[in-house]
């Protein structure tokens, strides 16, 4: 649960706490991070041993989403394959777009051939990326591991069943409102079911 220690989430999650507003932030979250062949050769990309780029990329990011803005209130998945997924989640505290990628085409054209990695949370309007700093984060956690500081299985049991009910989710159409921007840029969309 590196990110808990990445100083960008530390700024967002001051500044909610710091506004204690009453209503929903309006968030957008993406994370694109260029894989090779090897991912999917790997145990990653087996979908009886992972839930791919959802539990490998997506986790950590669930988890942050929930120190920020609290309680998960419901889930919708609106896309899933072995390179991206895409959905919607509501907070306590927020209404939260995401879409992640490990496909180097839905890198943004300003970083695409200069950076591999993409990551950025949108909260109304204003932007915190963060794209860089993590070099050193699962050293910083490990440290903390070791020194009796980590966080324990009740701690971050709120993502893992996250993954694991977007796991078992079966894409949806999404409402006025829930689509990632990038969701529409797909190309290879698979059809959408319709809500019920």
């Amino acid at each position: 649960m590196q990110l808990r220690h990445h100083p960008a989430i530390h700024e967002l999650r001051d500044k909610v706490l710091a506004e204690q507003r009453e209503g929903q932030y309006d968030v957008d979250l993406t994370y694109i991070t260029a894989r090779g062949p090897w991912y999917l050769a790997s145990w990653k990309g087996d979908p009886r041993k992972s839930f791919g780029v959802m539990a490998e990329i997506g986790i950590h990011f669930f988890d942050m989403l929930h120190v920020i803005f609290g309680e998960l209130k419901e889930q919708v998945l609106h896309y899933h394959d072995e390179h991206k997924a895409a959905g919607y989640l509501e907070y306590e505290k927020a209404r939260v777009r995401w879409f992640l990628s490990i496909d180097a085409e839905d890198l943004p054209e300003r970083v695409r051939g200069q950076h591999s990695t993409y990551r950025s949370i949108t909260c109304d309007g204003e932007e915190f990326e963060f794209s860089s700093g993590f070099t050193d984060l699962h050293t910083v956690s490990y440290r903390e591991i070791l020194a009796g500081r980590g966080f324990g299985i009740e701690t971050v049991r709120h993502c893992l069943e996250t993954v694991y009910g977007l796991g078992l989710a079966v894409p949806e159409s999404p409402r006025e409102g829930e689509a990632h921007p990038q969701l529409g840029e797909l190309s290879s969309a698979r059809p959408l079911a319709a809500r019920a």
